[in-house]
């Protein structure tokens, strides 16, 4: 059950950075950057000693998943 919340939320974080960064992709996509962005905001949320509850931590990945595609575009230069 914990899979299927994770996926849906990185998901979510996904939409929500692609939106916000003007990247146009399909759900696959949303769900791996908004997966493995959650994984970098959470890490440096971590080192930041930030933390908090379901919304923060929705925050938090949609802030990683835009710093993903950020370096993402950085390194591939679209």
């Amino acid at each position: 059950m914990h899979i299927l919340i994770s996926i849906l939320i990185g998901a979510v974080c996904g939409c929500i950075a692609s939106y916000i960064m003007k990247s146009k992709a399909g759900l696959l996509w949303y769900i791996i950057t908004g997966i493995v962005g959650g994984a970098l905001g959470s890490w440096i949320a971590g080192i930041l000693g930030i933390g908090g509850g379901l919304l923060v931590q929705i925050l938090i990945g949609v802030a990683g998943t835009c710093l993903l595609i950020w370096l993402c575009r950085l390194i591939f230069k679209k």
